[in-house]
């Protein structure tokens, strides 16, 4: 229970649909059983066993509660005697009805309350997974499975959504009608019902050994689920290489050897799961046939018990049944739902472990220079970059070249803080970026990736994500700046046009383009191109490059390349190996040097 404790906090903002549900609970629980007792007036007049009485009962206390009511019900069937037993059934008849749609009514009114509490709940907690998913740094995310993310935020928040009727039902509704059961059957009976109960705790002891693994059974379920959607997330990002590689069967094995787990952990669970109605069924006609055999005793051989209110009794002890198997499978329910908001409160409850400084300032403008100030950073073990550092002054455009794995993709990432540098420190016009909140020093960078990042939406919706009030004759600037509005003009919806998932309905070059317009339209004072020609075709590459250079004059740029022919007219050009600076300087002072960026020209040269 410790971690619904936590999660309670979420149905705050919907207690009075709480309250309004307990309200009706509890009228259910006492019409509940008023429906039982209101069948002993009709069956003493099916019986003819009412005893004639002209004085009405005068109330004498509490304790003698029970004589007072048969009496005044004697008195009042006596009263009626006159009009014929007709009249007087019908009007049992009518109170038994009364009662059992009064039971009904509060029963619809407490899940009609309730399910504004459940959806309530379970539209919050998508919504603070989603922002907290949103929030956590990139670097979370490569250590997770992205499917895990998606079956936490879809089928575990569903499932603590059902365990939270479960528990209203476990601590209200159904305790209340066992209680208010027990007060009548004591009022029966006092004798009867000790006797009863003391086979009670024996069932309560069978039924909760059936439900102690289950916490730990429905875990490996969930863990199991998030596995597989994994599986088929990575599927579809990557079906075009599947299906080059004929690699079906390896997928499909993978997701087939998933699955038939889940199916061996599902059909564990369900079966332990299933084993509690029929065992609380059991066990409670156990006590139903004791009750028979003892208090057929009392009727037929002691005549201390009337069989009027025997056969009462008889249904009220059955009605115990119902809710203490409910009670029983709640307690599954809640274990269950323990399991899911336990790997719901690991994702809300991770820390960051890129935070906002306490007191971070707000920087608006761009105005001296970016510097790495010897800094070092590593992913896992080894250090990615050793002590580098390096300038950047306030519009000048400095290029990053070298081979895979030398540290250029990782340094646009330091930059833009999507990871915390572990020696040294990256000044923005002086100030450490760990000073500068997040949200403002991410908007003075424009930032283009080699693989072009687009949304399942419109062009313009896809450009809108760098600045939402932009108006369409700004989109369509950016679009011409980035050499594309001659092929967006041309699609049948122009900038309305959805362009599928990950842009899929459009070339590489022709996505390319478009991240790049939206780099243009957010018009930061820094921008950082991380190979952002890479994917492009000889033709769009031109275009494109012809974009950039418009784009980078009087802007601060930070570019990295992997086609050396694009950075020529750079200001400074940084050579890395390995993590560290081996050559530093302008085109044409590097092809001088014949060091390695003369190399790395002639082997493109030759390529």
């Amino acid at each position: 229970m410790k971690y619904f404790r936590k999660i309670i906090r979420y149905a705050l903002p919907y207690k009075k649909y709480a309250w309004l549900n307990i309200i009706a609970n509890v009228f259910y629980a006492l019409f509940g059983t008023l429906a039982m007792v209101s069948l002993f007036p009709m069956l003493s007049v099916l019986f003819d066993n009412t005893k004639r009485l002209k004085t009405e009962p005068v109330w004498t206390g509490i304790a003698d509660a029970k004589d007072y009511f048969e009496n005044y019900l004697n008195f009042f069937v006596t009263q009626r005697a006159d009009e014929g037993p007709g009249q007087v059934l019908f009007f049992m008849v009518l109170l038994v009805i009364g009662m059992f749609l009064l039971k009904n009514l509060f029963g619809y009114l407490a899940m009609y309350f309730i399910t504004y509490l459940r959806n309530g709940v379970l539209k919050d907690l998508r919504n603070e997974l989603y922002r907290k998913t949103v929030a956590l740094p990139v670097s979370f995310y490569s250590e997770k499975r992205k499917g895990d993310t998606i079956a936490r935020i879809t089928s575990d928040v569903l499932e603590i959504q059902h365990s939270f009727l479960s528990i209203l039902e476990l601590i209200v509704r159904e305790p209340l009608t066992i209680l208010f059961a027990i007060i009548a059957m004591l009022l029966i009976s006092v004798k009867l019902t000790l006797f009863v109960f003391i086979f009670i705790p024996i069932s309560g002891l069978i039924i909760s050994r059936i439900g102690k693994s289950l916490k730990k059974k429905s875990d490996r379920v969930q863990r199991e689920q998030g596995y597989f959607l994994s599986i088929l997330e990575e599927t579809l990002g990557g079906l075009k290489i599947i299906k080059g590689f004929n690699a079906e069967g390896i997928f499909n094995r993978k997701f087939q050897q998933s699955t038939t787990r889940f199916y061996k952990y599902s059909n564990s669970l369900v079966n332990r799961q299933n084993l509690a109605s029929p065992t609380s069924e059991f066990l409670g006609i156990v006590v139903i046939a004791v009750i028979l055999w003892y208090g057929g005793h009392m009727v037929l051989v002691e005549n201390s018990l009337q069989p009027e209110l025997f056969i009462v009794y008889m249904g009220l002890a059955y009605q115990i049944l119902t809710p203490a198997k409910a009670i029983s499978k709640a307690s599954y329910g809640v274990k269950k739902g323990n399991a899911a908001a336990e790997r719901v409160l690991e994702i809300l409850e991770t820390e960051a472990s890129i935070q906002d400084a306490p007191n971070a300032i707000e920087k608006a403008s761009f105005n001296e220079a970016v510097i790495l100030d010897n800094i070092s950073f590593k992913y896992e073990d080894e250090y990615v970059l050793k002590d580098f550092s390096l300038s950047v002054p306030k519009g000048h455009t400095v290029a990053l070249v070298g081979q895979s794995g030398s540290g250029k993709s990782t340094i646009a990432n330091l930059v833009t803080r999507f990871y915390d540098v572990n020696r040294g420190t990256i000044r923005i016009d002086g100030t450490d970026i760990k000073e500068i909140s997040q949200r403002s020093l991410r908007s003075l960078l424009g930032l283009v990736t080699q693989d072009s990042i687009l949304f399942n939406d419109t062009i313009k919706e896809n450009l809108l994500v760098a600045k939402e009030n932009a108006t369409d004759l700004e989109i369509e600037d950016a679009l011409k700046v980035a050499n594309a509005w001659e092929f967006v003009k041309a699609l049948p919806l122009g900038i309305d046009t959805n362009i599928g998932d990950s842009g899929n309905k459009l070339s590489g070059g022709q996505k390319q383009r478009l991240s790049i317009a939206r780099a243009v339209l957010k018009n930061p004072p820094i921008m950082i191109l991380d190979e952002a020609t890479s994917a492009l075709d000889t033709e769009s590459e031109r275009l494109v490059q012809d974009a950039l250079e418009n784009m980078m004059k009087n802007r601060t740029s930070i570019v990295i390349a992997h086609r050396l022919s694009t950075i020529q007219n750079a200001d400074t050009i940084v050579v890395l190996s390995k993590g560290t600076i081996v050559e530093q300087g302008r085109h044409s002072e590097l092809l001088a040097k014949e060091g390695v960026y003369h190399n790395l020209v002639a082997m493109q040269s030759l390529a």
